[in-house]
């Protein structure tokens, strides 16, 4: 993985997955600790053994019910492929009865391209055996916007909202867009028509992440710039605070 920093230049690394899919699992109470130890036992190299790239792995620090977790493709025809030979394979036939009864609702999934985005790198990636919890906060910031001016947001990011983050002490860590292309593989719902902009930052942890929002409320460089954000807003921003799990291979 390579921090992007606040150049918010087009990456062309090999490493870039050019389709991203940000996973949000609704769970059932008590399920997460369940699901995340048969997810890193069985579902990590077996998606990478089929052209999949499973990024990272998290709990969401305000949900205890929820599991976000990010996998990435090189197109959207390789998606196609890639998603059928996993769950028409026979690792997922033997383990989805358990992994679904961790389960209410799998249908939050935003489908997204990168401005710069995350790059996958597996040494950081723990043994299969690792129990223990990767250092690090994920903060991940939503934006929906209005279909009719979304494309204005990336620049507007780029230009203004980014040195307000650098001042307070954020480094940008990747930025994504709405892939709008069809879902190629239905068997898996998708959020479709709909317009997103996302961007990615690590934190030390929970007190450096408060830290720095706070500073950041202060900025009145960002008060600016999110009143011109405002008008492409179609509702409130969302921050996921996550933590990395004990096999993410994305983490502080």
């Amino acid at each position: 993985m390579r921090e992007a920093g606040l150049t918010l230049e087009a990456s062309v690394s090999p490493d870039l997955c050019p389709v991203l899919e940000l996973r949000r699992y609704a769970l059932r109470a008590g399920e997460r600790e369940t699901l995340i130890e048969l997810f890193e036992r069985e579902f990590v190299e077996t998606q990478e053994a089929v052209g999949m790239r499973v990024l990272g792995q998290f709990r969401d620090l305000d949900d205890p019910d929820s599991f976000v977790w990010m996998r990435g493709f090189s197109d959207m025809e390789q998606r196609r492929r890639a998603l059928e030979a996993f769950y028409g394979g026979p690792v997922w036939r033997e383990h989805a009865p358990a992994a679904r009864a961790t389960m209410i609702d799998t249908s939050d999934v935003l489908l997204l391209r990168p401005i710069t985005g995350l790059e996958l790198d597996r040494s950081r990636r723990a043994a299969p055996d690792s129990t223990v919890d990767q250092p690090g906060l994920l903060a991940i910031t939503i934006w929906s916007l209005a279909r009719s001016t979304a494309v204005e947001v990336p620049g507007l990011f780029r230009n203004v909202l980014a040195a307000a983050l650098g001042a307070a002490g954020i480094g940008v860590l990747a930025t994504y867009a709405s892939e709008q292309s069809e879902n190629t593989f239905p068997g898996l719902p998708v959020r479709e028509k709909e317009d997103v902009f996302v961007w990615m930052s690590m934190f030390e942890d929970a007190t450096h992440h408060a830290q720095c929002m706070s500073a950041l409320e202060r900025s009145s460089r960002w008060r600016s710039g999110v009143q011109l954000l405002e008008p492409h807003l179609v509702e409130n921003e969302e921050i996921l605070r996550l933590s990395p799990t004990p096999r993410s291979a994305l983490h502080g």
